[in-house]
Order: C-alpha cells, then structure tokens, then sequence
C-alpha cells in the first residue's frame, strides 16, 4: 500500500512538469530589461511584404475637393456615392517584394522600402511628375499589425494598425484591457531594434498611477505586447492530481476487493 502512495507522488511530481506552461517568454531573476530611449520613437518605416492602397489624382487633387463640395450639394447622397465610386476607381492594392521595391503603373518598379509613409508619398509624386500635371499620392498601409497576449490563454489577438499613433493602452484597449489572470506589473512590449539588429524586451508597471508614463508609448508594426499571466499553481496542481488519485482510488479499491475474497 506505501509503495502504491509513493507511486502516486513520484508520478505528480513528474506530471507537475506541466504546471503554468502557457506562461510565454520568460526572463531569470537577474535578466537586464532595455531602456526606451529619451527621444520620440520615428516613424515606422515601409518593409517588404507590406500591402499598400494607392490613389492617384492629378492637379494636386482638386478632384477630390470638387467631388466633395458636390455630396454637400446633392441632397439625394449622389455626390457621396459619385465621390466614393471616383475614390475607388483611383485606388490600386500592390505588395511591396522582398527585394523592396513595388511595381506600379506607368513608372514601373519603384524601391520604396526604409520609406515613411509620407517619404514614399513623396517619392512617387515626384516621378509622376515626368508623365502627369500636379500629381498628388494617397498611400496606406493595410497590413501593419501587432500582437497582443493580454495575460490569459487563449486570449491573444493580432490587431490592425488603423491608426498610425495607437498607443500602448489602446492596443490593450483593443483586447479588452488586462485579462483577470494578467498581472499588470509585468507588461512585456518586445520589439525588434534595426540598430541592435535584434529584439529589444522593455518591462513596464501599469498597475500603479506611474505606468501612465508608459501607456502613451506608440506602437509599432510587429511589436509584441505581452501581459504576463499570474501564476495558478493551486488550481494546476489540482488538475493534474485528479487523474492520479482516481487511479489510486481504483486501485485501492480493487485491492480491498481482492484482499477481501
């Protein structure tokens, strides 16, 4: 009968093995956190396999003007409908290849990679200019994206940058805030550094009034917004050591069972 118990405890303790492996990236005791810099964050800049909308006017976009003066004019929502049908008809969806550069119409492959949004814009108004009067470029990018782990399982999102000055709290804000199982002072935002040419890890608290400091941080394309979870190792430990003493409650079972006839 003791070396049945012994059993069942050898085998918890290897099955605990498992306790709190959701927990993502963790750091030892002594792991130094980088710094964020004093100076504002620049702009994110445009990287292969990014899909951009372009729109293209000429006469520096007085069309648009017009058109908008006109839906305020037509009572019956023509003018609205006339100004998104002509905005639709100007806007062409292209990727960005890895080799950086974008093909487009009429100037053909253009290497738009390392750009801002507003450098790019720039950039191709000017070589449209050898072949169209005034031309004025509209540009978005479509699908720059971060991941945010709110500090419990299966709660992970991947969200759109719609915004290019989200912020820290309304990313989280986006996922509904810290999970209830998240621990608020270890906020991991993880994002790559060109000049370290490598992954920068920043640990933040916003658990107290001072994380406010933090929450106002802009987000950038990839980044990785992690909200570590509490550990539950009551709850775990109980959940593996149902199994075992169900088994050992079998068996003792069976072997009074047995003892007995």
């Amino acid at each position: 009968m003791r070396l049945i118990l012994l059993g069942g405890f050898i085998a918890l303790i290897f099955g605990s093995c498992t306790i709190n492996k959701d927990i993502l990236f963790k750091t030892p005791q002594e792991y130094t956190y980088d710094t964020f810099p004093d100076s504002v964050s620049p702009s994110s800049v445009l990287t292969p396999n990014n899909i951009l909308t372009f729109s293209f006017f000429t006469g520096n976009g007085h069309m648009l003007v017009e058109q908008g003066l006109g839906s305020t004019m037509l009572s019956d929502g023509g003018g609205q409908q006339q100004q998104n049908m002509a905005m639709q008809r100007n806007m062409i969806t292209y990727l960005i290849d890895s080799d950086g550069t974008a093909k487009l119409p009429v100037i053909g492959r253009v290497h738009l990679a390392g750009l801002t949004l507003r450098e790019a814009e720039k950039k191709l108004e000017e070589l449209y200019l050898h072949y169209y009067n005034e031309p004025f470029v509209i540009m978005t990018v479509e699908n720059n994206r971060v991941i945010v782990s709110p500090g419990s399982g299966g709660t992970a999102q991947v969200i759109n940058l719609i915004n290019n000055n989200t912020t820290l709290l309304e990313a989280l804000a986006m996922v509904g805030g810290v999970a209830d199982r998240g621990n608020a002072s270890k906020v991991k935002l993880i994002r790559y550094d060109k000049q370290l040419m490598k992954r920068a890890v920043y640990e933040m608290d916003l658990s107290t009034i001072e994380g406010l400091a933090y929450a106002d941080i802009i987000i950038q394309p990839n980044d990785i917004i992690y909200v570590e979870p509490l550990p539950l190792i009551a709850r775990e430990i109980v959940t593996e050591i149902a199994p075992v003493v169900t088994l050992l409650t079998t068996t003792l079972i069976l072997i009074t069972i047995l003892t007995v006839n």
